[in-house]
């Protein structure tokens, strides 16, 4: 008893220590406040991918009242309000990137359509916006086609159809993407702070000298290393709390459907797993800028792959299989489930079972890798 009493002392003070060295590197609470606060703002508001503010332009040639139907079913926040132009307008707008659409409503459009007809009405994109030319021409379609579907049924007395789809949206019904990107990156946040601040530790001692202070006292390199993931795990989880209640739930107003204390249970035991990451890619590299060269090389295929972007039933099977070892994967999951469809435990233990095993087999690999870096510092 007293001899674990003297490790877990050990353990605590290492990692004060650890907390005093990343309170005095001021670059490093710079990326902390700058990730918990401006990155998840900017990916819930920002979100490049998402159709908001739309500029559109018009070309009513028909001037009837279905035309007018159609140019008023184009507004915010999807949408600019739509400015009216000529024919000869539509090219040149389009050639100096002040339109993304240009809506030509042809001659007699009314009249054709009341007719049986079927007059063509032209949609011009600019594709060069990519995000905004998939998904506003899409949209654009619908509305068209969804307001000349509704003008006729209602001039020519036609009964409505029998079956009507009715659509009902889960979890977000106003399919607001501020709800989606902020805890998303929320959730990505966590997994690059913890990777970065132990493995960032690790080498700062190592560039200071202050490494081989540790090996001529009498702790071992079990102790030194569950300092680390301790103590940065401790800094990750209170800036995740504080971001959550400031930024997302506070200044972006985004609703958490499930429980908060079995979402931070979630962020602990995947901290575990990320925080001996961070500390295998430390011994791994030589130098601050090769550590930075793994953490890119390592948090991209994280990022994309783990279920947080696209779904995974989405990819490859066999992306699926190699992605279920990272622990990104199962926390995107229970992140997900919690926060957004309000899961228990009872729906998300698999994620936690999962996260626990591969925090035990990345802690063992690290801790073996660590001895050996050690080893060779001492001899």
């Amino acid at each position: 008893m007293r001899r674990l009493l003297h490790h877990l002392t050990n353990i605590r003070l290492l990692g004060v220590k650890e907390l005093w060295s990343l309170w005095r590197d001021p670059m490093m609470l710079v990326l902390i406040v700058y990730t918990f606060t401006v990155a998840i703002y900017t990916a819930g508001t920002a979100m490049p991918e998402t159709l908001h503010h739309t500029p559109m332009a018009i070309v009513d040639e028909d001037d009837s009242a279905l035309s007018a139907r159609i140019f008023s079913a184009f507004y915010p926040p999807a949408f600019n309000a739509p400015v009216r132009i000529t024919n000869a307008q539509v090219d040149p707008a389009l050639d100096a990137g002040h339109y993304t659409l240009v809506l030509v409503i042809p001659p007699n459009l009314q009249r054709d359509v009341l007719a049986g007809r079927s007059p063509t009405v032209q949609l011009n994109v600019d594709a060069t916006r990519m995000s905004q030319a998939f998904a506003g021409s899409g949209l654009a379609q619908q509305i068209v086609a969804g307001e000349v579907g509704e003008f006729v049924q209602r001039n020519r007395g036609t009964q409505a159809p029998p079956v009507e789809l009715v659509t009902r949206m889960r979890f977000n019904p106003t399919l607001s993407n501020v709800w989606f990107g902020s805890l998303m990156e929320l959730v990505s946040q966590v997994t690059m702070l913890s990777i970065i601040l132990t493995g960032a530790a690790l080498i700062r001692e190592r560039e200071h000298g202050t490494i081989e202070h540790l090996l001529v006292m009498p702790v071992t390199p079990t102790e030194i290393m569950l300092a680390k993931v301790w103590a940065m795990g401790l800094v990750v989880v209170v800036a995740t709390l504080l971001s959550l209640h400031g930024v997302v739930l506070g200044l972006l107003r985004v609703p958490v459907e499930g429980s908060l204390w079995l979402f931070f249970a979630g962020v602990v035991l995947h901290l575990f797993a990320t925080t001996s990451l961070g500390i295998f890619m430390a011994t791994l590299a030589r130098n601050m800028p090769q550590f930075g060269l793994l953490v890119m090389l390592v948090m991209l295929p994280l990022q994309m792959l783990s279920g947080g972007m696209t779904p995974r039933e989405s990819m490859p099977e066999w992306v699926q299989a190699v992605m279920s070892l990272a622990p990104t994967t199962h926390f995107t999951e229970l992140g997900q489930a919690i926060l957004f469809r309000g899961a228990g435990l009872a729906v998300v233990w698999p994620s936690f079972v999962a996260l626990l095993l591969i925090g035990v087999v990345m802690f063992a690999l690290s801790l073996r890798r660590f001895r050996q870096a050690i080893a060779q510092m001492g001899g």
